[in-house]
């Protein structure tokens, strides 16, 4: 069904922001490191990073394998770090816009000048990021809607989380697009009737042009 309004729902982490793995040259300018202390590469160079294949092999679980790395990148500036929200803040802290995907913008202007409206909904943007972080990116003013668990205890894939979104933007499941790169959050997503497209950080504009395409939202992205 063709709704007159509809809206583009983000997730932040992956696919607003870029991975820790695609900006280790940030981290280590923020941490004081010598250039090219940070060699893990996750899905970007399975090689780099036996963790990581541990990791897909289900040796470990994704959040094990994020405070190994919390706690390595702590010792490394002779800290103890035992969250992971000390990681991502500390990493981030000196530039937040670096970080930010230039896919995502272009997708989030593209998207608004078609008259979408524009939602993220995270699990956990102010809980690693900080509550300051959003406030440092002016492009978050062209959201509508922000919904995030670190304040309403609800977790992607879980569906109230999905309907808490749909409630504030006044809209129906099918008149959206979301776009997140966890597939159990797709999963979750397709469960209540929302349109998706799996976020491939490898192929970022790609992703963002599929969205948009769905949305009728011409764009210059790649697909």
């Amino acid at each position: 069904m063709t709704h007159d309004t509809q809206a583009l729902v983000l997730d932040f982490g992956g696919v607003i922001s870029r991975t820790l793995f695609e900006t280790h040259a940030l981290t280590e300018e923020a941490l004081s490191l010598p250039r090219g202390t940070l060699t893990w590469r996750g899905p970007f160079d399975l090689a780099s990073d036996p963790l990581w294949r541990d990791m897909q092999a289900d040796k470990l679980s994704e959040r094990d394998y994020w405070m190994a790395r919390t706690r390595e990148v702590g010792a490394l500036v002779g800290e103890r770090w035992e969250k992971m929200e000390t990681f991502v803040q500390r990493a981030r802290g000196a530039d937040p816009e670096a970080a930010i995907r230039p896919e995502a913008l272009a997708a989030i202007e593209a998207a608004r000048r078609a008259g979408c409206r524009l939602a993220i909904l995270s699990n956990e943007l102010d809980l690693f990021y900080g509550a300051d972080f959003r406030k440092r990116l002016p492009f978050m003013s062209a959201f509508d809607v922000v919904v995030d668990a670190t304040h309403t205890g609800i977790l992607k894939p879980d569906a109230r989380a999905y309907q808490q979104c749909l409630d504030q933007l006044g809209l129906p499941a099918d008149a959206c697009v979301f776009v997140d790169d966890q597939l159990r959050n797709i999963a979750g997503a397709q469960r209540v009737g929302l349109r998706t497209v799996h976020f491939d950080v490898m192929h970022p504009g790609a992703s963002y042009a599929q969205a948009l395409s769905m949305l009728g939202v011409s764009s210059s992205l790649s697909s």
